[in-house]
């Protein structure tokens, strides 16, 4: 992987330099050290395809009763067992099974520096499709981040269930949201690690809506990182999706 002179060059300036970070970055990201991730997502094997249709076809056929049943199950992981999902006993087992092997994705290799900026705030310089995070800038002051959109509050802390989409990991989030006449703005960044310890995580998304509700922007970044020096290992390489992967039957709730 090749990497851009001003790159290189904005991460020797920072080392000569590096302040210490606050607390959210500790044992995640060190002050001018560049640090190697990858930009992805978690996958279950293709074999789930044929139980997530027959849910969405038994959804369609009752979706007052899927809405329902969806808003009360608990947010984040598969749904429970139900009838009316349009699976037998023995195809929801095997589908909890695959479930169980979802694998993160790698789709592009990126790197992460942490440096301060101006006025005592601090920015996760990235390259690639990961950039658009180092319009970011974290007060420590005020606990938040500021994007060019309005400043991101901290919301409640993340403690993802182990058979969430990302798997168990924690962390902190801070939100966005604003609605004018002229539509609906949200965005949200989480900073976090996984309970094995061996990878933290950086997820960010912006979302913006019409006023008639059509979707204008949605963009979602997961960037998986290892922990301490270690080099990240290879990781399994696979191509863009033409479209974004279904729900698989999961209420997701926030980043996990």
């Amino acid at each position: 992987m090749k990497f851009h002179a001003p790159f290189i060059a904005i991460s020797l300036i920072a080392n000569l330099a590096a302040a210490e970070a606050p607390k959210i970055f500790a044992g995640l990201l060190e002050p001018g050290v560049p640090k190697r991730g990858q930009i992805g997502m978690v996958l279950p094997p293709p074999e789930i395809d044929k139980y997530v249709a027959k849910v969405e076809a038994s959804a369609r056929k009752d979706p007052k009763w899927f809405r329902e049943f969806s808003a009360q199950a608990k947010p984040g992981v598969p749904l429970p067992f139900d009838e009316r999902l349009g699976l037998t006993k023995e195809e929801y087992a095997e589908y909890l099974a695959l479930w169980s092997k979802r694998d993160f994705k790698s789709m592009e290799e990126v790197m992460l520096l942490l440096r301060e900026s101006s006025g005592g705030t601090w920015t996760i310089h990235s390259t690639g499709k990961a950039s658009s995070l180092s319009t970011l800038r974290y007060s420590g002051k005020d606990d938040v981040f500021r994007s060019p959109n309005g400043d991101l509050k901290r919301i409640e802390d993340v403690k993802a269930d182990p058979a969430s989409i990302l798997g168990e990991w924690a962390g902190h989030e801070w939100r966005f949201e604003e609605e004018t006449g002229l539509g609906k703005t949200k965005e949200n960044v989480a900073l976090g690690r996984y309970a094995d310890g061996k990878f933290g995580l950086l997820i960010y998304r912006v979302q913006e809506l019409s006023t008639e509700g059509t979707r204008l922007l949605d963009k979602s970044i997961v960037i998986r990182f290892p922990l301490g020096k270690a080099a990240a290992p290879a990781a399994k390489s696979a191509k863009a999706p033409a479209a974004k992967p279904k729900p698989l039957m999961v209420k997701p709730k926030k980043t996990q």
